[in-house]
């Protein structure tokens, strides 16, 4: 005799597997595809050792341009070179990890114009999941390494009076910095749905946003420092912490509570980058129609 299969409903509060919370999800279709690059990477482990020696190599040419600039000076818009290593580490660091995570999201231009992100509409994994794990390359720790080299090296230097808060501030401004960061990285790739392919746009508030936030604000017009202060909000990765860890003056006259705000500000554009990220891709309408 057949057996018989019960139909009746789960306990009280038992979850069905299939009811697993989409955010729990997401999480495994990521580490699931960045788990299949890694092996992949590490197959030829020498190779990945010289192209991560190489990305950390490259990105310290831009501190070097900094040590160079301090051979001749003594200060870069009242600000010292420890001063200016710490804005340097911390938002380099920020972004590094922001990249390592998210920065394949700047592919999403080409696949919406060649039609390859069909594909993953078809997976049962969520596309935002998919998309920001594709081709996860592990050289980018070179980044992070360097950008943590120059972190430390700035922290034993600086004139600070150190206290517990302080110290605490600097872990938290790399954390929330990477979420902002990781914000407009989706942000722009939303951006994409309707651009077809604006990958330069993006990286311009990206890469470009790392490179500004790495010197003082008090060495560009106030205009700017207004615009990365409260319309792309990227000062809050370093520029308006470091109100409080390094006691300096905001060019624009900011009170010193602001430096509190990094994680609101952070939660604010992760949010934002979800509802723009949802609009994008109901929008979509793939390639040729």
């Amino acid at each position: 005799m057949a057996e018989t299969v019960s139909r009746e409903p789960a306990a009280h509060g038992a979850r069905a597997p299939e009811e697993e919370p989409r955010a729990v999800g997401a999480l495994r279709a990521y580490g699931l595809i960045v788990a299949m690059w890694v092996r992949s990477t590490m197959t030829y482990r020498l190779s990945f050792a010289m192209t991560a020696l190489g990305n950390l190599t490259g990105t310290a040419f831009d501190f070097v341009t900094i040590l160079l600039m301090f051979s001749h000076v003594d200060a870069l818009g009242g600000w010292s070179l420890p001063e200016i290593a710490f804005l340097y580490g911390t938002t380099s660091t920020a972004f590094g990890l922001a990249d390592l995570l998210l920065g394949s999201m700047e592919r999403l231009g080409r696949r919406v114009r060649d039609g390859t992100l069909d594909t993953l509409l078809v997976r049962p994994a969520p596309v935002l999941a998919q998309v920001a794990a594709d081709r996860f390359a592990l050289r980018r720790l070179g980044r992070i390494v360097q950008g943590l080299l120059v972190l430390g090296w700035s922290l034993l230097a600086l004139d600070v009076e150190w206290t517990l808060t302080r110290a605490a501030a600097v872990p938290f401004m790399v954390v929330c910095g990477t979420a902002i960061y990781g914000a407009v990285f989706v942000l722009g790739a939303a951006f994409q749905f309707w651009a077809q392919d604006a990958t330069q746009v993006q990286n311009s508030f990206t890469y470009g946003g790392n490179t500004l936030l790495q010197y003082p604000p008090s060495i560009f017009g106030k205009d700017l420092v207004r615009g990365v202060t409260f319309v792309v909000p990227l000062a809050f990765v370093n520029w308006v912490p470091s109100i409080y860890v390094l006691g300096r003056e905001y060019p624009v006259g900011l009170p010193g509570w602001f430096a509190l705000l990094p994680p609101v500000v952070a939660a604010l554009c992760l949010a934002l980058a979800g509802l723009a990220w949802r609009r994008g891709l109901r929008s979509y309408r793939s390639t040729g129609n």
